[in-house]
């Protein structure tokens, strides 16, 4: 008998589609390519993976202080400090996975009624994890015409007196949008004036390839009231590590640490000196994996315009494209059947958000060899529709 907050709060878009895949191939069906999944298809570089066993070595493996290592929460702040000029120091910092510090954040803030300014389209755990504390989602409409930014003209139309926090997301999931300084700087400007929280989702900050990356909580005024979450699970292919945190003023992070404390009691003790490691260690595998999304970025694209269907701009970073399509079908369907008829698995846009119908998600975080024969697959399919 599952509780009614559960009722309008929908299975995750991403992680329903894997699990089909998961299911086919465990039937036999090994052709599958995924384009579904948002997940470096690289390792996690040998020098972290060496710091975790090391650690393993040193029997480091019980209980932590719940707000994460004190060599881990400096190595976030100094980093933040230095990449992003946030002005932080240890006590700003609770490590806690980027999910959870997304879901702890808001029910940590939000109270029944409030209403959370969403990008439309958007990745549906921020919608979820609105509605889960009582509050209600008001999208923004975000346009092809400003690259799916999200634009402080677009943001103030939805705001209202029960506004209470504006969630941001650059560079974005699942349009690859990244915004401008002036973007930002406007967005700040309105949280200022109505007096709301931001919430700045930057997990993919360091996989851009056109324009700068500008972190909200480092604009003047704007560290008591802005939350950012982060994490190593994209920048280092550390996706199964599910180790992340949030920056937030002392008070903030005294909320989300009694939540934690209630909840996971702390992350995984080994995979935190990992992280110190991913931090502090070498940074040429990131250069390198930018580097190489950047190639299939530009593959991907050149690929589509072959696919007159399919319509999509450039994106700016990530690794995802969110195409609109020709066919008269759900997102839904047309996911199905080139899954049925392509073996080809991607997820349909209704999963971003009421924006995202009529839209798919291409998630070029695989090798050029599968970029390539999955969108010939996706061609001979939407051919004969």
């Amino acid at each position: 008998m599952a509780a009614k907050r559960l009722s309008n709060v929908p299975e995750s878009g991403t992680v329903k589609i894997a699990n089909v895949v998961s299911k086919l191939k465990q039937e036999g069906v090994n052709d599958i390519i995924s384009f579904s999944m948002g997940e470096p298809d690289f390792s996690s570089p040998s020098n972290i993976i060496q710091a975790c066993k090391d650690s393993l070595d040193r029997n480091f493996t019980h209980y932590t202080p719940s707000a994460g290592i004190s060599e881990l929460r400096r190595a976030v702040a100094v980093r933040a400090q230095r990449d992003n000029g946030i002005p932080c120091t240890e006590s700003n910092v609770l490590i806690t996975p980027t999910k959870q510090a997304v879901f702890m954040a808001i029910l940590a803030l939000i109270d029944e009624g409030d209403e959370v300014i969403l990008p439309d389209p958007t990745w549906g755990t921020y919608e979820a994890c609105v509605r889960l504390a009582g509050g209600i989602p008001k999208y923004v409409a975000l346009q092809p015409e400003t690259d799916y930014r999200m634009t402080p003209e677009a943001v103030v139309e939805q705001i209202t007196p029960k506004s209470k926090m504006i969630m941001l997301n650059s560079p974005a999931n699942p349009t690859g949008a990244v915004m401008t300084k002036n973007d930002v700087q406007g967005v700040a400007d309105l949280a200022m004036d109505h007096d709301l929280m931001v919430m700045s989702d930057e997990v993919y900050e360091k996989i851009i390839f056109e324009g700068e990356h500008h972190s909200i909580a480092s604009f003047d005024g704007m560290m008591d009231r802005t939350i950012t979450v982060n994490g190593v699970s994209k920048t280092y292919a550390m996706t199964g590590w599910r180790l992340g945190w949030a920056i937030a003023a002392p008070p903030i992070i005294k909320a989300l640490n009694t939540l934690q404390t209630h909840s996971l009691t702390c992350c995984v003790s080994f995979v935190q000196q990992a992280g110190v490691e991913a931090l502090t260690g070498p940074q040429d595998s990131v250069r390198d994996m930018v580097r190489e999304f950047r190639g299939r970025r530009d593959l991907i694209m050149g690929l589509m315009q072959d696919i007159p269907s399919l319509h999509c701009a450039e994106p700016k970073g990530a690794f995802y494209l969110f195409p609109s399509f020709d066919h008269k079908m759900s997102s839904e369907d047309l996911a199905a059947y080139l899954l049925q008829e392509a073996h080809v698995a991607l997820t349909p846009g209704s999963a971003f958000g009421p924006a995202g119908e009529g839209h798919i998600r291409i998630s070029y975080a695989c090798s050029r060899q599968d970029i390539e024969i999955g969108m010939g697959r996706i061609k001979g399919a939407l051919a004969k529709l």
